[in-house]
């Protein structure tokens, strides 16, 4: 598989063997990654959670409690103001989905100020490399912060992980600096650079080439404005279709005008559609709850190597993907991680 990587004045875009597999355009109304300030409208106790004002019209929702047991901070109450991050921006009517507990990510590591974890990135799968990697972490770190080691970090040399935590940590001091300072709820404290990140994501992941552009090539510019679209062809002549519903995503897969018979036919089609479907939910930023309707298959191996391939395709995407397997229905389960709006 070739990677390309596509700059251009206020975008970007990863090519994967020819298809347009993600597009990112600068859009200063998608905050996902800010630290900024934050004001606490109301306590929900119920609910096990906060609204907070966060300069917009919808208020922000915080938990009470951050999903880990090694986070640093302490209660909050109403009125407080604090430093919050944006983990997931605004979807339909529910305001942004915050969190305090604040991370800096860099190529090699991702730095956690206001936490004491050490983990290592599950795309690692060497039991012995996670742990001298842990043990690294905890080396660099101290008592300092908390580290996870991400994936690039295991081709990289101690002293490189130093630095860019090093570094990372003045950027984390220059951010304590104009907490104490802000003063109206929303006031941006740090600016995260969706392009910038996406770059070093690819650059982690693996990535063949990256090119300066003013505008994209036309067959990639042809498949972006066509990324809206509700039907998608497959290769073979079968397509997907895809509709998003308030709770989660499902994606059909059709035969179409498909040639063959009986079961070739049906891996055929479910096989490619596998690649194409992989990249519509790349392109399109699709995230949470996905269900895959794929062309009915009998045998156990059939539906094994069908969801082989799934995970083979969606590991090339940066964000987290969980593959739950095939329900009572016949329905492939998957999760996507989200961060900007789709």
């Amino acid at each position: 598989m070739k990677r390309t990587i596509w700059k251009g004045p206020g975008f970007c875009a990863a090519e994967e063997d020819g298809l347009l597999t993600e597009y990112l355009q600068a859009d200063p109304e998608n905050q996902a990654g800010d630290i900024l300030l934050g004001k606490v409208e109301r306590m929900m106790p119920g609910l096990d959670c906060a609204f907070v004002d966060i300069g917009r019209e919808k208020a922000g929702y915080l938990p009470m409690r951050e999903n880990s047991q090694s986070f640093t901070g302490g209660p909050i109450r109403s009125g407080d103001r604090i430093p919050v991050q944006i983990r997931k921006e605004e979807t339909g009517g529910k305001g942004a989905y915050l969190t305090r507990d604040l991370t800096l990510a860099g190529q090699y590591v991702l730095l956690m100020p206001v936490n004491r974890y050490f983990g290592v990135s599950g795309r690692i799968a060497d039991e012995t490399q996670k742990k001298e990697l842990r043990e690294t972490g905890r080396r660099i770190a101290g008592e300092r912060t908390g580290l996870v080691m991400r994936s690039g970090a295991a081709r990289a040399e101690e002293r490189l992980l130093r630095d860019e935590t090093e570094r990372l940590l003045e950027t984390w001091h220059n951010i304590a600096a104009r907490i104490s300072e802000a003063s109206r709820p929303g006031e941006i404290l740090y600016h995260d650079d969706p392009i910038r990140q996406m770059i070093t994501d690819y650059e982690v992941l693996g990535t063949d080439c990256i090119r300066e552009t003013e505008t994209l090539p036309p067959e990639l510019e042809r498949q972006r404005r066509r990324s809206g679209e509700r039907t998608v062809r497959l290769p073979n002549g079968g397509n997907i279709v895809i509709d998003r519903c308030e709770a989660m995503t499902v994606i059909d897969v059709n035969t179409g005008s498909a040639c063959g018979t009986g079961t070739d036919v049906r891996m055929e089609t479910n096989l490619s559609a596998c690649e194409t479907l992989a990249a519509q939910v790349r392109l399109r930023n699709l995230a949470g709850i996905l269900l895959i309707d794929f062309i009915d298959m009998d045998r156990e191996e059939d539906r094994e190597r069908v969801a082989e391939r799934l995970r083979e395709v969606f590991s090339r995407d940066r964000r987290k993907t969980v593959l739950h397997g095939w329900t009572n229905l016949g329905l492939m389960e998957m999760t996507r991680k989200r961060t900007g709006k789709g």
